[in-house]
């Protein structure tokens, strides 16, 4: 299991066709304590991955001959667990959605702040184990009584299904593939549904008390969701994959 005094020994494959970025990005990895390969095309990155190891890769998500959500998808048909942040300018809730259906660990709009990208780098290798499946790819995942059925879309508690609306249930779903974690508001909302669905972000609010209504869960003493004071929220509960 990785921790931040591994970073040194921590090897990025970068995916990006923009010179201007992987010129730019790649030396302040650098400096943040990784060792980094840099591709310009998802083509490229397979071949890299042929004669390297690599602990995760970050990709943008369009690039020429083949494109970050085709290189995930082939990286999990391969059953390589290698975890994967996507990187897009594309702003829409289908992709954010895709992404992460298709396995991405996890998944940061352009433009960002290189900081934020290497926080979500430090958290993605916290969490992961060289070699196994992430959370990120499992077709389920399991803490206690709450099972989440990725293929099916279906949520069970205690063995019995419940009923959430689609964005409670991609909420659900991101928190639990990223047990530990704290989220702000900001992140969680722009991660997931994008600024445009939402003029505050009270809508993770609302999405977080429905998950607490549907599963019975008291704010005041939770066992999956916590509410961080004036920060965000985090999932409390250990997660399984299966």
């Amino acid at each position: 299991m990785y921790s931040p005094d591994d970073a040194a020994a921590s090897r990025i494959l970068l995916a990006d066709d923009e010179e201007p970025i992987t010129s730019t990005l790649a030396p302040y990895l650098e400096r943040s304590g990784f060792e980094v390969t840099v591709a310009s095309d998802g083509e490229e990155a397979l071949a890299i991955l042929d004669s390297q190891d690599v602990d995760i890769i970050v990709s943008d998500v369009l690039m020429p001959r083949r494109d970050g959500r085709s290189l995930l998808r082939e990286l999990r048909q391969r059953e390589d667990w290698t975890p994967v942040i996507l990187l897009t300018k594309v702003d829409e809730s289908f992709e954010r959605s895709a992404a992460l259906d298709e396995g991405a660990d996890d998944y940061i709009g352009k433009p960002f702040d290189p900081p934020e990208l290497v926080s979500r780098i430090r958290a993605v290798l916290r969490r992961t184990t060289p070699g196994q499946r992430t959370l990120a790819s499992a077709g389920k995942m399991v803490s206690g009584p709450l099972a989440f059925d990725r293929a099916s879309r279906r949520v069970y508690l205690d063995g019995d299904e419940v009923a959430l609306t689609p964005r409670a249930l991609m909420l659900l779903e991101y928190l639990m593939s990223h047990p530990d974690e704290l989220h702000t508001r900001e992140r969680l909302l722009a991660t997931l549904w994008g600024y445009e669905f939402a003029v505050t972000t009270r809508a993770i609010d609302h999405r977080v008390a429905e998950i607490r209504r549907v599963l019975g869960e008291d704010a005041q003493k939770p066992q999956f969701i916590e509410t961080v004071q004036s920060a965000g929220y985090r999932f409390l509960g250990k997660v399984q994959g299966a």
